[in-house]
């Protein structure tokens, strides 16, 4: 029997497939208004971080986009970008927010779209304000779900606790290192104008897609182990009579100018 290789915190190596085929998309009104704030016709975007391009594929689609290109250190998750038909506009490039390969002062809108967090801050920052064009947009942003008011979700919510009590989230939209953020960005000495924006969507998932989801999920699947596969049985048995399991989304995002 072949050996599953071992998923490394912060490595989508082996999870790319199913963030390719299962990730949810962003909130289009929270889109629209990134897009304006740039302010200009024929933009030049670059979407760091960008895992298969979910969001990269989002905004290339708006007429105003000149020419996209997606920043990847994962070369898993490289080439199932590469390889989705619906990213043929997109220009691929290995790199990372620390280090992008990408010529100075070239972009009017530099992005992150669930992946921030995976950075150096003050590294990335530098590396951003390197690459923008003077008055270009850096944007970061998440997408968690809106689960509270679900019991369905908040029973599979709690059952990860109950596997591992005292589990921290890596990475969540609504994370203590994600409310920091306005403080971070409002005083960095490169950049101004400091703007929130959040959008609310919903998305109704098969049982498929939503198992799908949960197992492109990195930190827990690292840190429940060898549990994880007990979670995932759990959910198969919670939603084994549901046709879909419909979610909410607020895309929550943080966008700053070059001065």
């Amino acid at each position: 029997m072949k050996k599953e290789k071992k998923i490394i915190l912060g490595d989508f190596s082996n999870l790319a497939k199913n963030y390719s085929l299962y990730r949810p998309d962003y909130s289009k009104t929270v889109k629209k208004l990134i897009i304006d704030r740039v302010g200009k016709n024929k933009i030049k975007f670059v979407d760091v971080g960008a895992g298969t391009g979910i969001w990269t594929r989002m905004i290339s689609g708006d007429k105003r986009i000149s020419s996209a290109t997606a920043v990847e250190p994962n070369k898993e998750m490289l080439n199932y970008g590469k390889q989705n038909k619906d990213n043929k506009d997109i220009k691929w490039k290995s790199g990372s927010g620390e280090k992008t390969n990408l010529t100075k002062n070239n972009f009017d809108l530099v992005s992150m779209a669930s992946s921030f967090h995976w950075t150096n801050f003050d590294k990335a920052m530098n590396e951003f304000s390197r690459i923008l064009k003077k008055g270009g947009i850096f944007v970061a942003l998440w997408n968690p779900r809106i689960i509270e008011k679900n019991k369905l979700l908040t029973d599979i919510e709690q059952k990860i606790f109950e596997l591992k009590p005292n589990l921290k989230r890596q990475s969540s939209g609504k994370s203590k290192p994600v409310e920091n953020l306005c403080s971070k960005l409002d005083s960095h000495r490169s950049f101004e104008d400091l703007i929130y924006i959040e959008g609310k969507h919903k998305i109704k998932l098969s049982v498929k897609q939503y198992i799908g989801v949960w197992r492109s999920v990195n930190d827990v699947q690292v840190k429940l182990g060898d549990k994880f596969e007990d979670f995932i049985l759990y959910i198969q048995k919670k939603i084994r009579n549901k046709k879909f399991i419909e979610t909410e989304y607020l895309t929550r995002a943080w966008s700053v100018k070059k001065k």
